[in-house]
C-alpha cells in the first residue's frame, strides 16, 4: 500500500501510537493536533484517508467531516471519539464519515476500517481516471482530422452541443456519427446524464417498440415484470437513434409523440410516461426522398430536421488518412502488445488510393489486420488486402461518348461550383443527396 493517512487528534501519545501501526500497514502518516493545521496538511498534501477525533481544540471533528467531504469528495474520514454517542454517529455518517469508532472499545476494528476505507478511495480514484478517458475519448478534440469536411462538420456540432436541441447525423456507414453523438452530448448540458444508442437497424418491428418504449407486466407472453425502454432510461440524458431509416412507420408516430410532447405509452400500459431526453438520429438514407415515396413520415422527417449535421465520408478526406492510419496503428499495436510501427510510403498511398466504401470502420481494421501480419517495425504493401495492393491510379478515365461519363462530368463540375458543398450540389442537380452520394460512390468521383 502507498496510501497516505492524517491522523488528526489532540492527544499526542496516542498519535504517535496510531502513526506506529498504520506506518506498519504501510501507509505513509502525516499527523497534527487540531483542524487549523491539519486544513493545511490537506491543502498541501494527497490525503486518502483522515482519522479525526470528535472533540478537539478548535472545533467539533463532526462537523469538521461534513467541510472535508464538500471540498475533498473521494477523501474518506473515520472519527474516533472516547465517549461514543448514537446522536453524534448517526450525525457523523449524515456529514459523509466512512464509520464511528469508539476508542478503546473498537482498537482491533480501525486497521480493517481504514484498509477498507482506502479500497473504497482507489475504487473512487480508478472511476474517476476512466471518466476522464471516456471524456476524451468522446471529446471534439478527439475527432481527427484537418480536412475541411470533418472541421466544418465539428464545429458545427460544437455549436450545437449546448442548444440541448435534436440532431440529424447523415453519412454512410462507418463514417463515426455514434462518436459524434457522444460528442455532442458530453458537451451539453446533460453530460454526466444516460447516454443511451440503439441502432434501430438490429431489432424486429416488435422488439424495437419494447426496447426503446418498455413494457408493463402482462404486455404478451413472458412480460412477467415492468421493463423501462430506452427512452426512459435516457430520462434527462440524451438517446442516440442510429439507423433511424429503418424504423417502421407506426414507431416513427410514437417517437413523433415524444418528440412534440415528452410523453410516450408502453406496451400493455394506458396511461402515458413523462420524459425530458434529447434525441440525436442518424441514417445512411435521405429522408427527405424516403418522405416523398412514403417510406418515412415527412411529419418526423421535418421534426428531426431541426440542425442537420453531415459526416463526409474517407475517401473527400483523404488528407485525413495518414493521421488516422498513425492512431489506428498505434492502438492496435498496444492491444497486440507490438513495439511502435512506422509506414512505408508505399503503404500511405496505397492507403489514400483506395475508396474506403466502409469509412473509418473499414480502415481501422484492415491496420489492426496489417499490425498482426507485420514482421518488422515498418508497414508495407504487403500487409494489405489484395484489392488495395493492385489499386492503381488509373482508373476512372472518362469517355467522351459515354452517357455515364457525361453524367459523372457534369457532377464533378457542380461540386466544384458548389466547392464541394454536396447538399447545395444535390439541389442544383434536382436529385436527392443520397442519390448523389450514390452517384459519387457508382462513378469513383
Amino acid at each position: 500500500m502507498a496510501g497516505t493517512v492524517l491522523i488528526i487528534d489532540d492527544e499526542e501519545k496516542l498519535r504517535s501510537l496510531m502513526k506506529r501501526i498504520i506506518t506498519l500497514e504501510g501507509y505513509n502518516v502525516l499527523e497534527t493536533g487540531n483542524i487549523k493545521s491539519a486544513q493545511k496538511i490537506l491543502d498541501k498534501e494527497e490525503i486518502d484517508v483522515v482519522l479525526c477525533d470528535v472533540k478537539l481544540p478548535d472545533g467539533s471533528g463532526v462537523d469538521y467531516a461534513k467541510t472535508i467531504k464538500e471540498k475533498y469528495p473521494s477523501l474518506e474520514v473515520i472519527l474516533l471519539t472516547a465517549y461514543g454517542n448514537i446522536p453524534d454517529g448517526v450525525q457523523a455518517i449524515k456529514n459523509g464519515a466512512f464509520d464511528y469508532l469508539t476508542k478503546g472499545d473498537d482498537n482491533n476494528r480501525i486497521i480493517p476500517l481504514l484498509n477498507r476505507a482506502y479500497e473504497k478511495v482507489l475504487l473512487q480514484k480508478r472511476i474517476e481516471k476512466l471518466e476522464k478517458q471516456v471524456g476524451q475519448k468522446y471529446s471534439f478534440e478527439s475527432i481527427l482530422g484537418n480536412s475541411r469536411a470533418i472541421s466544418e462538420a465539428v464545429a458545427q456540432a460544437s455549436k450545437v452541443a449546448p442548444a440541448d436541441t435534436t440532431v440529424l447525423l447523415l453519412g454512410e456507414t462507418g463514417t463515426g456519427k455514434e462518436v459524434f453523438a457522444q460528442a455532442i452530448h458530453n458537451n451539453s448540458r446533460r453530460a454526466g446524464k444516460p447516454f443511451v444508442a440503439l441502432n434501430c437497424s438490429a431489432f424486429s418491428r416488435e422488439l424495437l417498440e419494447s426496447e426503446l418504449f418498455g413494457y408493463k407486466a402482462g404486455a404478451f407472453t413472458n412480460a412477467t415484470r415492468d421493463k423501462k425502454g430506452l427512452i426512459e432510461e435516457a430520462n434527462n440524458g440524451t438517446i442516440f437513434l442510429d439507423e433511424l431509416g429503418e424504423m417502421p412507420l407506426d414507431l416513427q408516430a410514437k417517437l413523433l409523440r415524444v418528440l412534440e410532447t415528452g410523453e410516450f405509452i408502453k406496451v400493455g400500459d394506458t396511461k402515458p410516461t413523462k420524459v425530458n431526453v434529447r434525441i440525436i438520429a442518424a441514417t445512411n438514407r435521405d429522408l427527405k426522398v424516403e418522405a416523398e415515396k412514403g417510406l418515412f413520415r415527412e411529419d418526423l422527417y421535418y421534426r428531426l430536421n431541426v440542425f442537420t449535421i453531415i459526416l463526409p465520408p474517407l475517401r473527400e478526406r483523404k488528407k485525413d488518412i495518414p493521421l488516422l492510419a498513425e492512431y489506428f496503428i498505434m492502438l492496435a499495436a498496444n492491444r497486440n502488445n507490438r513495439k511502435p510501427l512506422t509506414m512505408a510510403p508505399a503503404f500511405v498511398e496505397k492507403l489514400q488510393m483506395h475508396e474506403w466504401k466502409g469509412n473509418i470502420r473499414e480502415l481501422k481494421n484492415v491496420l489492426e489486420r496489417a499490425v498482426i501480419l507485420a514482421e518488422g517495425d515498418e508497414l508495407t504493401v504487403e500487409q494489405l488486402p489484395f484489392d488495395l495492393q493492385i489499386a492503381d491510379k488509373s482508373s476512372g478515365i472518362l469517355s467522351a461518348f459515354d452517357l455515364a461519363s457525361v453524367e459523372k462530368l457534369h457532377i464533378i463540375k457542380v461540386l466544384h461550383h458548389t466547392k464541394n458543398n454536396k447538399t447545395e450540389a444535390a439541389r442544383l442537380l434536382n436529385i436527392g443527396l443520397a442519390t448523389l452520394y450514390r452517384k459519387i460512390e457508382e462513378y469513383k468521383i
